[in-house]
């Protein structure tokens, strides 16, 4: 058994997606629904640090109040885009999965069967019909 969480959005085709190639690959996710249950400050920082890539990687732009707050400035530190996304968890990016082997952000969705075990046979396309595994589970390439 693999113990893995989804940072999800229901809302969120990408995030749904996410969640389905999870399950697809025989895996029930702990899913936390951010919006409802946002991550503390301390683990968003764990979470990023655990990625690898700045925290602004991880930010959102798209329909949300990034602008409005001037997220752009290069000026402002981590712990000023923490107090945002503290205040504002729809600027964190979704959905972000953690496994043991490793943390991403899963934009493309698929970049999640990296942190995954082999799915079994099966196809799976994504909500759009786009083919992601084909019938022997094997990836396919865009």
């Amino acid at each position: 058994m693999v113990d893995v969480v989804i940072y999800h959005n229901p809302a969120c085709g990408t995030s749904r997606n996410t969640l389905a190639l999870i399950r697809h690959c025989g895996v029930e996710p702990h899913v936390v629904e951010y919006l409802k249950s946002p991550p503390s400050r301390i683990m968003v920082r764990n979470l990023v640090a655990r990625m690898g890539v700045p925290l602004r990687d991880v930010l959102r732009r798209k329909g949300t109040p990034f602008d409005e707050l001037g997220l752009d400035d290069p000026d402002l530190d981590d712990d000023a885009l923490l107090d945002a996304v503290a205040a504002h968890p729809i600027l964190l990016n979704r959905p972000i999965v953690v496994s043991p082997l490793g943390v991403r952000l899963c934009r493309p969705s698929e970049t999640v069967l990296d942190l995954l075990p082999p799915p079994g046979p099966g196809m799976f396309r994504k909500e759009d019909g786009e083919v992601i595994l084909d019938a022997d589970g094997r990836r396919v390439s865009a």
